[in-house]
């Protein structure tokens, strides 16, 4: 899948990796080439499923990549299972159902 190097795209979350913050169905806007900081959300994608993107929480940075979480651990496949996640956008807000920050 080719992604974007800079600018805005719209985003569906899938699964409930990111309850209470986000759930299946929420719409996000994602800022491709920003760069990620601790707590912020992000859009990740790991080396062993290069095909899929995720939506995660940036926690630190770890060698070349990110340590990022799910904020539903029972519920989420993340740096944990998979290790570090390379970034390819920040999340920079909702916009469907409840449009706003992400906290």
């Amino acid at each position: 899948m080719r992604l974007p190097v800079r600018g805005l795209r719209r985003v569906s979350v899938r699964g409930p990796s990111m309850a209470p913050a986000l759930s299946a169905g929420d719409v996000v806007l994602v800022r491709f080439g920003a760069a990620a900081r601790p707590g912020r959300v992000v859009l990740v994608r790991w080396p062993q499923r290069p095909a899929q993107l995720s939506v995660k929480r940036a926690v630190r940075r770890d060698g070349d990549g990110w340590h990022v979480l799910g904020d539903n651990a029972a519920g989420s496949t993340d740096s944990r299972t998979l290790g570090p996640a390379s970034v390819v956008g920040v999340v920079v807000c909702r916009l469907w159902p409840s449009p706003g920050q992400v906290r």
